[in-house]
């Protein structure tokens, strides 16, 4: 009986150029991201509404509502990653959207802060979901060289979907009340999720794991119109373990023990200084006396920069592994405790706010893509799903933090030097996971090393074959 020809995907995806295919992979996580973005955004340009119509003391008072969300993601990430490892990533995907809009619908008949509370845990939990598997399906599609890449260009979503609510709470909200945020929030994700269960296509890496051989022949053909496979093709990803366990004791065998809790605390620290200075610049510019219509382009320079410096280091983070990644802690930690200072000239503030989101927001985008390229396909998406999860401590506590703080009545340039705490935390992390990771992995994924030996050995075998 004359062997099957083994089709290797991990080589196919990584051998191939970038074509139409990665590109509507891209574009479709890229707004489905966008959602996130415009939904942190669509709670706070509703906050003085809901202040005037619920006849609350302040906006402070909707700060267990921001908590609730955030609180939601921690539950939903690495709840989804477990979906999305077990199930599919693109239905975890679809799942995700449609359980977003739903909630996000219902949050327009909240009558009360308890109500909206438990609304925006549940959206929460559906946010959670979106993230890892956004990212572990760009991950599995892109060829290894633009791993990075992919990941980043598609999460910068998340700051033009913060641009959003701003003009709808402008141009419509005067009309048609704050609900109106909610309405677009709900019916765009259900929108966008019907279209994903149509047209975004399942992980071609998670189906070959799975057995699912005829789907990864007609995803294979998609990506390739003129591909020709041999009709006993058995398909094999020979640079990735073949276990299919999902146990969550996986994110720390095969040299993972030191490598997921360090991720974990990176997330953490570099969220709790991003969402410190996020929540209180505000506070910085009124404090330095900055014109209101400055104040709005400073808080926008802030993100700008954060994109900027995410697009900037997705080349080097492909090229280089983690290195890229401290070298922006590095500057964040130079800069950001440093903020409360630089209040005058307003240029000089202008600069070190930019500066500021170039390091914290660029060091996030490269986390983001980092969860994704540590672990095997196996459990890629609850790998990041955790790392997501966890790093919500981060974001959930640095404001309130920032609140603890100020209760002490710090100054504004006190205030800020907190941040030295968790950015050197974090520089340090970062340079002992780029180091670990270097040395485990000479910065391959997990498992691609001992496969590909394993599999070279296979190969010399008599009766083997490939077929491209």
């Amino acid at each position: 009986m004359a062997a099957q020809a083994t089709f290797d995907i991990s080589r196919f995806i990584d051998d191939r150029r970038m074509n139409r295919f990665n590109a509507r992979v891209v574009i479709f996580c890229f707004f489905i991201i966008l959602m996130d973005g415009y939904d942190i955004g669509a709670l706070a340009y509703a906050g003085p509404s809901l202040v005037k119509a619920w006849s609350l003391t302040s906006m402070k008072a909707l700060g267990t509502a921001f908590s609730a969300g955030l609180f939601g993601i921690l539950f939903g990430a690495p709840l989804f990653g477990y979906v999305g490892d077990h199930f599919g990533r693109a239905k975890a995907v679809v799942i995700s959207c449609l359980w977003i809009g739903v909630f996000t619908l219902a949050t327009m008949f909240a009558r009360s802060l308890d109500e909206l509370m438990v609304l925006r845990f549940l959206t929460g939990i559906g946010i959670g979901g979106m993230l890892p598997n956004t990212i572990t399906l760009n991950a599995e599609f892109a060829p290894k060289r633009y791993r990075a890449t992919m990941i980043i260009v598609m999460f910068t979503g998340i700051t033009f979907g913060g641009a959003v609510p701003g003009p709808v709470a402008a141009w419509l909200v005067p009309s048609y009340g704050w609900q109106v945020l909610f309405l677009l929030g709900g019916v765009v994700p259900i929108a966008v999720g019907l279209a994903a269960a149509v047209w975004l296509p399942e992980s071609i890496k998670y189906l070959a794991l799975h057995g699912h051989s005829a789907d990864v022949a007609k995803t294979l053909r998609q990506m390739e119109p003129r591909l020709s496979l041999a009709a006993d093709a058995r398909f094999a990803l020979a640079d990735e373990p073949a276990d299919r366990s999902l146990s969550p004791r996986k994110l720390f065998a095969d040299g993972l023990h030191f490598i997921t809790p360090l991720l974990w605390v990176l997330f953490i620290c570099n969220l709790m200084s991003f969402y410190f200075v996020n929540s209180w610049l505000p506070t910085v510019l009124s404090a330095a006396h900055i014109p209101v219509e400055d104040a709005a382009w400073a808080t926008s320079l802030f993100q700008i920069g954060g994109t900027i410096g995410g697009l900037a280091l997705s080349r080097p983070l492909d090229k280089l592994g983690f290195v890229p990644v401290s070298i922006l802690f590095v500057l964040a930690l130079l800069v950001g405790p440093f903020i409360g200072y630089a209040k005058e000239p307003e240029a000089l503030l202008m600069v070190a706010v930019f500066v500021a989101g170039f390091a914290m927001l660029g060091v996030q985008f490269g986390l983001n893509a980092a969860s994704a390229m540590i672990y095997p396909t196996a459990i890629r998406a609850n790998g990041s799903g955790w790392a997501f999860g966890i790093g919500r401590f981060g974001s959930a506590t640095g404001p309130l933090i920032a609140g603890f703080l100020i209760d002490f009545h710090l100054s504004i340039e006190h205030l800020f030097l907190f941040l030295t705490v968790p950015l050197t935390i974090g520089t340090i992390g970062s340079i002992l996971l780029s180091r670990l990771y270097q040395r485990r992995f000479a910065g391959m994924g997990l498992g691609q090393r001992d496969a590909l030996e394993a599999a070279a050995t296979a190969a010399r075998r008599p009766g083997s074959a490939t077929a491209r």
